[in-house]
């Protein structure tokens, strides 16, 4: 096994490595002590697109845990940070399936979002209002009229986006549906995959690198998820620990062809292995 060493930043998932929906896991806040102790900068960077980070700011503050805004990296941001650099965010218009999250960063970078049954239907008589890119991201207040408005607006040729890929999300109840079922109708009903911006895609780990501002071989990754956390940092060519309090299992280990570089039961392991070898 590699040496636990040369640690500078870290890559830091939440859902299933801080969290289990509002119940925080325990050692959360020795774990960021440590961090804090030992100056390890650190991104926490979430394939979840429904909060802002001033939310997560508040959540992890609710559960002692004191971080700064630009600590934080959604699939949001990322998203929004993806598109500005591909369009003019003030001449383009985005239908967004989704929560504040997700429609604050896209306002923020300049873009205009459209509502309920805008689209672009053909008809001369008809208002050409529709949306130029569809946004789609976890959305606990999704309707049959949201699905029905992005689904008119990727068949009329709005481009499909997807802030991840998610099928799953671990919460305090167990592990329910993510962001990639709602991908999976959406593109069942059009027939256009979807690009998808959050991990494992490199995208948004290569934007959390640049603001850490440190050579990739001294960051690792920490996550829940092989297919997602795991699978992205191997893409992006830096080191990561697989934390076995979210999706993933020891049993999955064995039937991927990419791997951790590193196994440990959870953040208090982490902690410890910081304190004993940093």
């Amino acid at each position: 096994m590699e040496a636990f060493k040369n640690i500078r930043g870290l890559i830091i998932d939440m859902d299933g490595v801080l969290w289990h929906g509002t119940k925080p896991i325990p050692g959360l806040t020795e774990f960021f002590q440590t961090l804090r102790s030992k100056q390890i900068r650190f991104i926490l960077a979430t394939n979840n697109a429904s909060l802002t980070p001033e939310q997560y700011v508040a959540k992890l503050a609710g559960m002692g845990v004191a971080v700064e805004l630009n600590e934080i990296m959604t699939s949001a941001l990322a998203t929004a940070l993806y598109l500005s650099q591909q369009t003019d965010p003030t001449k383009t218009r985005v239908f967004v399936v989704g929560e504040d999250g997700a429609k604050q960063a896209l306002i923020n970078k300049g873009f205009t979002l459209t509502d309920l049954y805008e689209y672009n239907d053909g008809n001369p008589d008809h208002p050409q209002n529709g949306a130029d890119y569809v946004v789609v991201g976890k959305d606990e207040t999704l309707s049959w009229q949201k699905l029905a408005t992005a689904t008119l607006n990727i068949r009329a040729g709005a481009k499909f986006i997807g802030t991840n890929a998610d099928t799953t999300l671990p919460t305090e109840r167990g592990l329910t549906h993510g962001n990639g079922a709602i991908l999976a109708a959406l593109q069942a009903a059009t027939d256009v995959v979807p690009v998808s911006i959050g991990k494992p895609e490199p995208i948004m780990y290569q934007q959390a690198i640049g603001l850490l501002d440190l050579p990739p071989d001294d960051i690792l990754a920490i996550g829940d998820k092989m297919s997602t956390d795991i699978l992205g940092a191997v893409r992006t060519g830096i080191r990561s620990i697989l934390v076995l309090t979210g999706v993933s299992n020891r049993e999955e280990l064995k039937t991927t062809d990419y791997q951790p570089t590193w196994v440990m039961e959870d953040i208090r392991e982490i902690t410890a292995a910081i304190q004993n070898k940093l």
